[in-house]
Formats: C-alpha cells, sequence, structure tokens
C-alpha cells in the first residue's frame, strides 16, 4: 500500500478561508451558540461532505464525523471550532481543520478500510464566552458537567443556557447522554497553538505537552475596620487593604519555591471610598501546577501567608473555594509517540506542561488515552486578535501531526 500525504498549504488555505467567512477587523467571532458559530460549522460539514464519513451532532451539541474502519477501536482527533469575541484566528480551529486533512489523508492510504476507525470530532462550547462554563461539550461528554451549575448560567442579555441550548436542539438535561460516544474510543489527539511563550522563547516550532495544570481557585476575604481616614492615626488603623496587598509578592515567592503559577486576579475593597480605611478586601487567587502534591502545597503556603499577614495586621480572613480541577498528565506511550512525530519532521523534542485547560482534559478525565501537540505562537497570546503563527510552523505541526496520528494508528493495532 503506497503512503499518501497530507496537504498542509491546503490546511493553512482553509483557515483563511474559515477566518473571512467568520472574522472581523477584530478578530474571531465564532461564539458558540451563535449564528456565527453555525456558519463556521455548516462550512466544515461542507468540506466533510467530499468525504465517505458519517457526521451527526450528539446530544451535547459536539459534531462528530467519522471514517470507518476495520476495527471499531477509535482513534479520536479534535478541536473546537467556537472562539472568543475578538479572538485568535487559529485557536482551536487549527486542529480542526488538520484532523481534516488527516482524514483525506487516511482516506486515500487505506480506502474504505483503515485498520481502525477514525473520528474527527468538534467540541461545542470549548471557550465558555457566552455564558462563562469552558469546556462545556466536552465536560458533558466526559461526564464531568455539572448541571446544577449550568441550569443557572446567563449570558449578557439574561438569556439562560438551557434555552440557549434548545434553540440549537439541545435538551440540557440529556447532555450527558454524549458519553456514548466514547464507548469505542482508544486515543485521542489533539493539536493547538500554544498560547504563551515558552515555544517562543526557546526558538522551537513544536512541543510535546505533559499535561494540563491542575487549578486551585478560591477567594481570600480580609475583614478590619472602617475608619475616617483623617483622624485615624496610622498605628491605630486594621487596614484590611494592607494585609491584602502583602499577598502580592508573596505569590510570586510561593510560584518561585514550587515551580507553579499564581495569581491574584481581582481586588474588591468596601466601603470603597477615599475617605476611608478599607474595611473588608477581598481577592481572587488562581494557582496552577501541573503535580497535585505541588499544587496542594502551593495552596497551603498561601493559607498560611494571609493567616500571618492578617494577624500582624489585627485583621481577619477567611477563605472562599471557587473551582479547581486536578492536573490531568498525558498518556506516557503517546508522549513517546508525539516526540517521534515532532523529530521526524526535523523538529528539536521539547516537552512542556499547559497552564489553559482544553477539551484533552476532559478526555483524559475519561480514561481516554491522550496527549497534545503544541506549534509555536507567534507573539505568545491568544485570546486576541494579533495571535499569529508563522506558515511555515503551522504546515510543520500538519505535518507532525498526522505522523503523530499514524503511528497511533499502529500502536491501536497492537493493543
Amino acid at each position: 500500500m503506497s503512503a499518501a500525504r497530507v496537504d498542509p498549504k491546503r490546511t493553512v488555505a482553509e483557515l483563511k478561508e474559515l477566518r473571512a467567512l467568520t472574522g472581523d477587523e477584530n478578530g474571531a467571532q465564532r461564539v458558540a451558540f451563535t449564528p456565527i458559530w453555525v456558519k463556521a460549522r455548516d462550512w466544515l460539514k461542507a468540506k466533510l461532505a467530499n468525504l465517505p464519513v458519517e457526521t451527526h451532532t450528539d446530544a451535547a451539541g459536539n459534531l462528530w464525523s467519522t471514517l470507518r474502519g476495520t476495527s471499531a477501536k477509535s482513534l479520536l482527533i479534535g478541536g473546537h471550532l467556537d472562539s472568543v469575541p475578538n479572538g485568535g484566528w487559529l485557536d482551536g480551529c487549527f486542529n480542526v481543520l488538520a484532523g481534516l486533512e488527516i482524514l483525506r489523508r487516511i482516506h486515500a492510504q487505506y480506502g474504505d478500510e483503515p485498520p481502525v476507525t477514525v473520528r474527527l470530532v468538534d467540541w461545542a462550547d470549548e471557550e465558555g464566552a457566552r455564558f462563562g462554563k469552558s469546556l462545556f461539550g466536552s465536560s458533558a461528554c466526559s461526564g464531568n458537567l455539572d448541571l446544577a451549575e449550568a441550569r443557572t448560567l446567563r449570558d449578557k442579555s439574561g438569556v439562560l443556557l438551557p434555552d440557549a441550548l434548545r434553540e440549537h436542539g439541545i435538551d440540557l438535561e440529556n447532555v450527558k447522554a454524549s458519553h456514548r460516544e466514547l464507548a469505542d474510543a482508544a486515543a485521542y489527539l489533539e493539536l493547538h497553538i500554544e498560547q504563551g511563550p515558552v515555544l517562543l522563547d526557546l526558538d522551537k516550532p513544536l512541543g510535546t505537552v505533559l499535561g494540563t495544570f491542575g487549578v486551585e481557585r478560591h477567594a481570600m476575604t480580609f475583614h478590619g475596620q472602617a475608619a475616617h481616614s483623617g483622624s485615624t492615626p496610622m498605628n491605630r488603623r486594621r487596614d484590611a487593604f494592607l494585609a491584602a496587598a502583602r499577598m502580592a509578592p508573596e505569590i510570586y515567592r510561593i510560584a518561585d519555591r514550587h515551580g507553579g503559577v499564581c495569581t491574584l486576579g481581582s481586588c474588591t475593597t468596601k466601603p470603597g471610598i477615599v475617605t476611608s480605611v478599607v474595611a473588608e478586601c477581598r481577592l481572587t487567587l488562581d494557582q496552577r501546577h501541573l503535580d497535585a502534591t505541588a499544587l496542594a502545597h502551593m495552596l497551603e503556603d498561601a493559607r498560611s501567608a494571609s493567616e500571618r499577614f492578617a494577624a500582624e495586621g489585627n485583621v481577619t480572613v477567611e477563605w472562599e473555594r471557587l473551582w479547581n480541577i486536578a492536573p490531568v498528565p498525558f498518556h506516557p506511550a503517546l508522549l513517546d509517540l508525539c516526540d517521534a512525530a515532532v523529530a521526524e519532521v526535523g523538529a528539536s523534542v521539547h516537552r512542556l506542561p499547559s497552564g489553559p485547560l482544553h477539551d484533552a482534559a476532559e478526555v483524559a478525565r475519561a480514561g481516554v488515552p491522550t496527549v497534545m501537540m503544541f506549534v509555536q505562537s507567534l507573539h505568545g497570546i491568544s485570546h486576541n486578535k494579533i495571535e499569529d503563527t508563522r506558515e511555515e510552523h503551522l504546515e510543520l505541526a500538519v505535518a507532525a501531526f498526522d505522523r503523530l496520528a499514524e503511528k497511533t494508528l499502529a500502536w491501536l493495532t497492537t493493543r
């Protein structure tokens, strides 16, 4: 059987076609469950119609396109067409279109009988841009979606998520039925722009992703006492802001000790007027690490520091958990295959974790062997209209990702 080849230049051309169809001068506008997102999906379906695949939408709104093989065992290739408002032209959709090209190559090479079934999935609402719930479709499919929370989500116009879903033929109460799509899943591959500057700073075009960071997200509220800013001596104040402010440099020290990342993302004060000492100061803290033990130590250190600063400032502090997720390491055998694929296209091998979450994390949590490949981000930035990647790097990524897919097909035939 002669080997067929992917056409990376066609993928780049199709990315530009999608950008012209669903973007404007401010960036990509493919927000999930909106008319432009539907337009993007219709465009993708038209491309898929040229292949002998079965395409359908599952109970959670995920789009599946299946090339049946001699085995029901399935290789999944996934991504997402949706974007944030004014988003980057490559975020998520690069994987979907690279996966489309790989489907073409596999069909050209194997005809109607690839050794295993190959499935391309466009996950619904990875970004969570409209309702603030990321990984909607993949978390429904994995079984991890919190339905109680989802029932209450509203967009900025006050539309409830269940009502928006209903407009697209989706019943929120039934979305977890999408889990049946993973019944024969044997491996999952995802390609993504890095969204950060690691590969850029190392001058490497590609990277193998070790896994996605675990996240601890909390709010801490320091309670002091309001007092007149003019009549209260400095040594008599119970200033909640003073204690809270000491957390800013401390989280950098914590991150440095443990090798993770920490972010104080918001700060609100009460009474919030210029003539009063701060009585209450609320900070939100986001901590991320690939190692669960290190992540737990980071959280413990932050709690201890806040309590120490509160005591020294004669104020109190209380903590509120906002959200957390455990680290998700990717499959060791697939990590090795990804390294080999990167090396075969002439790039040096580098492994790195993913700080942002991805649909791959939810698929891995469902027990499917998973790996991701990153391609360099030209500016080290995403969720922004200036997001970009060199065309030669995009083409190299498509070639490497195809090598990974072929290696994974061979791996699956031996399992």
